[in-house]
């Protein structure tokens, strides 16, 4: 019998959720791709990321939510902002965005218990072919990847898309951070790799919840995490950018759970 308790521990296998939960997560997620469609006026040279941070979690408060990240694992902010040769995890602090930057800026959301996980790229300002080039191919990996996503399939059918996609442009997958699995539990069971070979893992199932969001960089894929224990770097200090959805597995399909509502960033993948 599973009890409440057991939906708030990492499980030992991969969880199917019920129609019930979908709904749930719906929620979630749509509210988390509200948080970043709202950030967007306000991600312009001169801004502080502590600035954005306090934007995201006065909305979240408003919205009658909890930011999933302050205080998890000693994380003492709501989103992560993660600018130019940052992978991941960047803290949110007293640096300024410049023109010509591309940001990453991650957010999940609890909504009645669900997280909704989500994270884009934003342009800061004038940004340059290549930057915009790298942020085009990580969003085209991660569209790839979700195009894979239906019952039989396999993780390693995503993460091979990814892979195959942005590597024939000449870029990099990062191998030091993956997807999770997403619900209750904010990082659940499976780890979802963007790297590896089609038709490997566990096979795909109706109810699967998880992320899926790759790293992208133009150098290597080598990554060091600094000093303060979370920011992750690219070691050869080339460019990276990342694109981030959380998804559940349907009877014939995908279900995109932080979508943007409006299309304001980017428009819902064509699957």
């Amino acid at each position: 019998m599973t009890t409440d308790s057991d939906y708030l521990v990492r499980s030992q296998s991969i969880r199917i959720h019920t129609a019930d939960d979908f709904e749930g997560m719906r929620k979630a997620g749509r509210l988390a791709a509200d948080c970043l469609d709202m950030l967007i006026p306000y991600v312009v040279p001169g801004v502080k990321t502590s600035y954005l941070d306090d934007l995201a979690r006065e909305f979240i408060l408003d919205n009658g939510a909890l930011p999933a990240c302050i205080y998890y694992r000693g994380y003492y902010h709501t989103v992560c902002i993660s600018p130019n040769h940052i992978v991941c995890h960047g803290i949110p602090g007293e640096k300024t965005l410049k023109d010509g930057d591309i940001v990453n800026i991650d957010v999940t959301v609890i909504v009645e218990g669900w997280h909704g996980d989500t994270s884009r790229m934003y342009d800061v300002g004038q940004v340059n072919s290549k930057a915009k080039r790298l942020v085009d191919i990580t969003y085209e990996s991660l569209r790839l990847g979700l195009a894979q996503i239906k019952p039989g399939n396999t993780f390693g059918d995503i993460a091979a898309a990814i892979q195959k996609y942005a590597e024939a442009q000449r870029c990099t997958v990062v191998r030091d951070f993956c997807g999770h699995g997403v619900g209750q539990v904010f990082h659940d069971n499976p780890n979802v790799l963007h790297f590896g070979k089609a038709g490997t893992g566990p096979k795909l199932e109706e109810g699967m919840f998880f992320t899926v969001e790759p790293m992208i960089n133009l150098g290597k894929p080598d990554v060091k995490v600094l000093n303060d224990g979370w920011t992750a770097v690219t070691r050869d200090k080339s460019l990276t950018a990342q694109c981030e959805h959380s998804v559940g597995v349907t009877k014939d399909g995908v279900e995109i759970f932080t979508a943007s509502r409006t299309d304001q960033f980017r428009p819902l993948p064509v699957l």
